[in-house]
């Protein structure tokens, strides 16, 4: 089978003839997959930033936000059949048996470093034209999502943070009653940094969670970003002509940050302005190789008193994949017309390499694999 796959030694990306998978255990599935997205990460793995190939494999095949279709199915799997969508997770569990967060199937929070994941850590990821993984690390996706459940793997790491930050504030008990449950975020603010699709559907999901959300990018509005963050009911904000002191006076409470651009130096000076008991999540890794010093005394002066959180968080888990797939469900009745509008293109295999290797314009580009 075809397969799309980066060469460390040589930081090549080629169209590859991979051995096509086969079921070998009742408990697996084989899939045919439909499309792939290409993200920062991707990138970054293709430059040798990071990740690494199965072992003795000269190659890594890539891809990890993934739809596929089940074709067959092993013995032991009942939930699934030939004909349905699934949208795959991406890290898997340790095998060591003292690591409780896996062992606990956890293993978004694992204690010993030594998971693997799909097209990034020690297995192949999903772009071949056939996968076989184990059912339980499958969630099924509606057929009315065909479009858009590719979506799901860059959602789930604002579900993620999402969840984080309401565990962390049950601390406060008035943000716990009943009158919160279903907009848990009714009366506070978020403010996105960045208009990724990270970004952008962590914003559609503060939305409907009841935040009053703003995204502060870089690029000055009119454009495309900016049209889907009006478009949602949120508040878009150009970092090129309003500086951080103006954004805070527009705001005027920031109880919610969700970095998503990877902009270390805004990132901190944000921070100073963070709100009384509020959370700072960060998703984005900074690049070692361009250290950013930060005024430690002034981000604690404000931390310790204003008791104050920042968490950082990336990789989901599978509750976070089923809450990502049942949001999409309500994103696409909210906004049938501005969700797809996410998708800025999609290629066929024979043009990956041009969006692995280099960042196009738009907002998310998709690799077609069927």
């Amino acid at each position: 089978m075809k397969a799309i796959a980066v060469f460390p030694g040589t930081k090549e990306v080629q169209v590859v003839e991979h051995p096509e998978p086969q079921i070998e255990r009742p408990e697996q599935v084989k899939l045919r997959l439909l499309e792939v997205g290409v993200c920062g990460t991707d990138r970054h793995i293709c430059a040798q930033a990071f990740g690494s190939p199965p072992a003795h494999s000269d190659y890594l095949i890539l891809g990890h936000e993934a739809l596929a279709e089940v074709v067959a199915v092993g013995d032991a799997v009942t939930h699934l059949q030939p004909g349905d969508l699934v949208v795959p997770e991406v890290r898997r569990p340790c095998a060591d048996p003292s690591c409780r967060a896996c062992q606990a199937e956890h293993q978004d929070f694992c204690q010993t470093g030594t998971y693997t994941e799909r097209g990034i850590k020690e297995l192949h990821g999903y772009m071949a034209e056939y996968v076989v993984d184990d059912a339980r690390f499958l969630h099924p996706a509606p057929k009315e999502l065909r479009q858009v459940a590719v979506l799901t793997e860059p959602l789930t790491i604002a579900e993620k943070a999402l969840d984080q930050a309401l565990q962390i504030q049950r601390r406060l008990p008035w943000q716990t009653s009943a009158a919160t449950s279903t907009e848990p975020g009714r009366g506070l603010s978020a403010v996105v940094l960045g208009a990724g699709p990270i970004g952008l559907l962590g914003a559609m999901l503060f939305v409907i969670q009841g935040f009053d959300t703003y995204v502060y990018s870089r690029a000055q509005a009119p454009n495309e970003k900016a049209d889907i963050v009006t478009a949602i009911g949120a508040t878009y904000i150009s970092s090129e002509t309003t500086p951080i002191e103006e954004l805070t006076q527009q705001v005027k409470q920031i109880d919610l940050v969700y970095e998503a651009m990877d902009a270390a130096p805004m990132a901190i000076e944000i921070i100073q302005h963070l709100n009384r008991n509020g959370i700072f999540i960060f998703t984005s890794g900074t690049n070692p190789r361009q250290p950013y010093g930060i005024d430690s005394a002034a981000t604690l002066h404000n931390l310790t008193p204003l008791n104050q959180v920042i968490i950082g968080t990336v990789n989901a888990g599978p509750a976070t994949f089923t809450s990502a797939i049942e949001h999409l469900g309500v994103f696409q009745q909210r906004w049938p017309s501005i969700l797809p509008n996410l998708i800025t293109e999609r290629h066929p295999m024979q043009r990956a390499s041009e969006v692995l290797l280099k960042k196009p314009g738009g907002i998310k580009h998709v690799v077609t694999i069927a």
